[in-house]
């Protein structure tokens, strides 16, 4: 589902070149629940950037369901990501003047559907989160938790076949970060979605099938 090849990221400014990922391979398969580890500044987030085509490589390769994504237009690889990935953030990115139903529709905006049919599974995405009851509310009426949850159904409205979550519970407590894993988990198990998430909490970790470890922008495992 996911492949890397010799996938190395460098950020580069008029005074400083800075080294965020170095020789990763990676291969991920579909139906899988890993999870990413490792010190601030190891690369994590910039891995699920390159993963979800949000930043190009500056060597490397990159595939996505068998497909190689490199000498692809960026037009082509909007469509991917819109269509393939889902994204989840630490910080929800909630658009504030909206209510809960259109931030969950706005992955869908891109797609050219007749309104009935975003409003239908955006609906059905927040069934899914199990906050069918709360379509009207705006982010501010919400707990931190239902937010996060908000997110994720924003993520999963176009059913992609790829998720990928940026700390998903690090805003959150124990126990609300329970929820938001059960529902990660139950995606995974229920509907075969291929899961990355980065996590500093080694609990949660443990919990995917397997733990990538990154130090300095490389993979130590």
């Amino acid at each position: 589902m996911i492949c890397l090849k010799d996938v190395e990221k460098v950020y580069r400014t008029d005074e400083i070149e800075t080294l965020a990922l170095s020789g990763i391979n990676l291969e991920i398969g579909e139906g899988e629940f890993v999870s990413v580890m490792g010190p601030s500044g190891s690369g994590k987030s910039t891995l699920l950037n390159v993963i979800g085509l949000l930043d190009e490589p500056s060597k490397g390769t990159v595939w996505l369901a068998g497909q190689s994504t490199e000498a692809l237009p960026d037009r082509e690889q909007a469509r991917i990501r819109n269509r393939q990935v889902g994204f989840i953030f630490q910080t929800f990115h909630l658009i504030s003047d909206l209510d809960v139903i259109d931030n969950v529709e706005i992955p869908l905006l891109y797609r050219r559907m007749p309104g009935s049919e975003r409003r239908a599974l955006a609906l059905q995405a927040l069934e899914r989160v199990g906050l069918a009851s709360r379509v009207r509310h705006f982010p501010s009426q919400l707990s931190g938790g239902q937010q996060q949850r908000v997110a994720i159904a924003r993520a999963i409205v176009g059913r992609p076949r790829i998720l990928l979550a940026d700390e998903p519970t690090g805003n959150l407590d124990s126990q609300m970060g329970e929820e938001i894993m059960s529902i990660l988990t139950g995606l995974n198990e229920d509907e075969k979605t291929t899961i990355v998430m980065v996590t500093h909490d080694s609990r949660l970790a443990e919990r995917t099938e397997r733990i990538i470890r990154l130090f300095d922008g490389r993979q130590v495992n």
